[in-house]
């Protein structure tokens, strides 16, 4: 029951299902002074935390000159616009720590292909 909860309080916010390994797309209110505008941080999910409110993902992208830079995110934060999940990673393991000492290709994950995406469900009634 609790599951359910904690999935329709995402899907209220329209957050896609982001598991570990995919490569999602952050949209991240900024506020400098009195401005705010929208940061783009791209990466790959190296882990999704529950425990209810305190609910979170850490994405880990490459920066410039092959710097590593990592971004724990809240899912109930204010400051998330919007979430994009880019593509689904084949993985075995909940936590990919092990990605940060990994560089260039062999950092890459396979995709894989899932059939909740509602493009994907889309196209198939589309098909039909």
């Amino acid at each position: 029951m609790v599951n359910l909860i904690k999935a329709l309080d995402n899907a209220d916010r329209g957050f896609p299902k982001v598991a570990s390994g995919d490569t999602v797309r952050v949209h991240v209110q900024i506020v400098e002074g009195n401005r705010k505008r929208i940061q783009v941080f791209q990466g790959i999910v190296i882990r999704v935390r529950k425990g209810g409110q305190n609910e979170n993902f850490t994405v880990r992208r490459i920066a410039s000159h092959g710097i590593g830079v990592e971004r724990t995110f809240l899912f109930r934060s204010p400051r998330i616009d919007k979430i994009e999940v880019l593509r689904h990673g084949k993985v075995r393991r909940a936590q990919l720590y092990y990605m940060r000492k990994l560089a260039g290709k062999a950092a890459r994950l396979r995709e894989i292909r899932r059939s909740d995406e509602p493009a994907a469900a889309a196209a198939a009634a589309e098909a039909e």
